[in-house]
């Protein structure tokens, strides 16, 4: 058992907005944020890279990519400034899975842009900048070098030391709010006191699976590229 970690005041959020998983635990981490003050970098993982059959394309090396070409923008926009990449992948990614959009279709990305009162442009700017494909695959080079394999992921400060500062999760379909939202909060902060406690499962019922696919059904629809669902490490 290690000692218990001092409560972080700042945490690293890995995602790709094509993940459902991923923004409803966005959402949960939003409102810890808020409510306890925390600074969160909003950090690219690619799960088109990750999950990529020998032969096929890199995302890089495709002239449009779904989850990719959206952190592209969010990349651009983070230059300027974090908070719009925060802004950009919260709108984006309620777009898709909310809404059942498709904001991995250029046009509906330019769309999106101009409701958050942003320059449509800045789709095809972050497109003609080869350098955001640095940005998206250096945060994501990162964090699979600690092991990371999909998202959310939440790395704290120290990960680059200390593997263990670094937690999947969590994985959740409903994210509470307010003092609900704290106690998971405390609950993750709980599990770095314990390095080698690698992972945790509530076991599905089809009445959990049926809820899944409630929620995620804005998401289904709009998709155009195939799920894949590799095993944990």
């Amino acid at each position: 058992m290690g000692d218990r970690p001092s409560p972080p005041t700042q945490l690293a959020f890995h995602f790709d907005v094509i993940c459902p998983w991923a923004y409803q635990t966005s959402l949960w981490m939003r409102e810890v944020r808020d409510r306890q003050g925390l600074e969160v970098d909003w950090r690219f993982f690619s799960l088109e890279e990750i999950n990529r059959l020998e032969g096929k394309k890199h995302p890089w090396e495709r002239e449009w990519s779904y989850g990719w070409s959206m952190m592209r923008i969010g990349a651009l926009l983070k230059r300027e400034d974090p908070v719009l990449n925060d802004a950009w992948y919260l709108r984006s990614g309620t777009a898709l899975h909310v809404e059942g959009r498709k904001p991995h279709r250029p046009e509906v990305a330019r769309d999106l842009l101009v409701e958050m009162d942003l320059d449509p442009g800045l789709v095809d700017l972050a497109l003609a900048d080869e350098s955001t494909h640095d940005d998206v695959r250096n945060d994501h080079d990162q964090v699979v070098s600690m092991g990371g394999w999909g998202v959310p992921t939440l790395v704290f400060p120290g990960a680059e030391d200390d593997d263990s500062r670094k937690i999947f999760g969590p994985v959740l379909i409903d994210p509470p709010t307010g003092e609900a939202a704290d106690r998971l909060w405390n609950l993750v902060l709980g599990w770095l006191e314990f390095p080698h406690l690698f992972e945790m499962q509530r076991p599905k019922t089809e009445a959990d699976l049926t809820a899944v696919a409630d929620v995620f059904r804005p998401y289904i629809e709009a998709r155009e590229w195939n799920t894949v669902a590799n095993p944990t490490p």
